[in-house]
């Protein structure tokens, strides 16, 4: 069943309304199994997540350092095919509303047909659609059956992309952009970086949709640090990374949980 509002635009006027920043939590769906990324997704919202990005498995994600790459093998490894991966988004929206982004590589839509693939994951309670290799330039398809279906179509911005492509990319984003605060693939760092501020205020230039930061943030010092600058956080790589740690253990949510809930505690304080 089709959301009447879409979740992210929703969790963000939410938030706005009560001046909190958002919490975006990425993890590779069926690592290490669909069931354990149902539980988990359930944990996270609890654990103040306000929107949870699932990393559907491919095999060549270029756009992934090696933690998230591990995740993508472990998921093609239980079986997660993106079918099974909407049918556990059917199965979390009988207990959750958590708004959720896909995070996927083209070819993936590509293999099913667009129209096909965004109408399904429509239906299954998908709320965005973040194509890591699909340019701007080549995505006026995409965008029209993504606001046709009331997906939001999610862009990412780098640290190097210059003002005139900033002026191209963000009046086509809906729900919120990505600003990737590092160049390179995904991965855990040690600092945030300098340079945020600065591009933070020239994409506030050319779009008022929220700004989450991502790339990086890997404990709750970052994170708050972080939080400051945009409007939400994104941390992947170092969930992702305790799921590895306790993949096999009775405890994995629990684990995960804990840890993500002092990254939320951190920029709501």
């Amino acid at each position: 069943m089709l959301s009447p509002v879409n979740r992210i635009v929703a969790r963000f006027e939410k938030l706005q309304h009560q001046r909190q920043k958002g919490l975006v939590i990425y993890i590779g769906a069926g690592d290490p199994h669909l069931e354990a990324t149902l539980q988990l997704a359930l944990g996270l919202e609890k654990a103040g997540v306000d929107i949870l990005e699932l990393g559907v498995p491919f095999s060549d994600p270029l756009a992934d350092g090696v933690v998230n790459q591990l995740a993508a093998q472990r998921g093609l490894a239980s079986g997660t095919t993106p079918p099974k991966l909407l049918s556990m988004v059917t199965e979390l929206r009988r207990q959750s509303q958590i708004p959720l982004v896909l995070y996927i590589y083209f070819n993936l839509l590509h293999r099913v047909g667009l129209e096909v693939f965004i109408r399904e994951a429509a239906e299954a309670g998908v709320d965005g659609l973040l194509v890591l290799d699909l340019p701007p330039e080549e995505s006026s398809n995409y965008e029209a059956l993504m606001e046709q279906y009331g997906l939001c179509p999610i862009y990412l911005i780098a640290p190097t992309t210059p003002d005139e492509r900033i002026a191209l990319i963000a009046p086509r984003a809906r729900g919120f952009i990505y600003y990737v605060s590092r160049e390179g693939v995904t991965g855990m760092q040690s600092s945030v970086s300098a340079t945020i501020p600065a591009m933070i205020s020239r994409i506030r230039s050319q779009s008022s949709l929220p700004i989450a930061i991502g790339f990086g943030v890997s404990n709750p010092e970052q994170a708050r640090q972080v939080a400051v600058l945009g409007d939400a956080v994104v941390v992947g790589s170092a969930v992702v990374n305790r799921i590895a740690r306790h993949g096999s253990s009775s405890g994995l949510v629990e684990e995960v949980c804990q840890f993500v809930q002092t990254l939320s505690q951190a920029i709501k304080s």
